[in-house]
């Protein structure tokens, strides 16, 4: 499978009351899409000049900005980011879906 390349910049929140058994799901924050209320959100900021940006929550339910750097996508469907690789299995529109870490 192989991802448009085009369809991956922007600020992605992690919407985990979507996750399955395999996949994460992570929705654009500019589609408007209505959260349900939680402690904390996983957020992905993959800039059109390849920066990356993001946080996961933290102490106190505040984020904590990860370390920056860039982001690549490789082999059609693998986000190579600063600290992880994440394999997308479909980004459709304002969701995108990696399939989660073995383990």
């Amino acid at each position: 499978m192989s991802i448009d390349p085009g369809c991956l910049p922007g600020r992605w929140l992690h919407s985990h009351e979507e996750d399955t058994d395999d996949e994460m799901v992570f929705r654009a924050a500019a589609s408007g899409y209505e959260f349900p209320r939680s402690r904390g959100r996983a957020e992905l900021d993959l800039g059109a000049d390849g920066s990356y940006g993001g946080s996961v929550p933290g102490p106190a339910d505040k984020p904590q900005r990860e370390a920056g750097g860039g982001w690549a996508l490789e082999d059609g469907n693998k986000l190579v980011l600063p600290d992880r690789t994440l394999e997308i299995t479909a980004a459709q529109g304002d969701v995108l879906r990696v399939r989660k870490r073995p383990g």
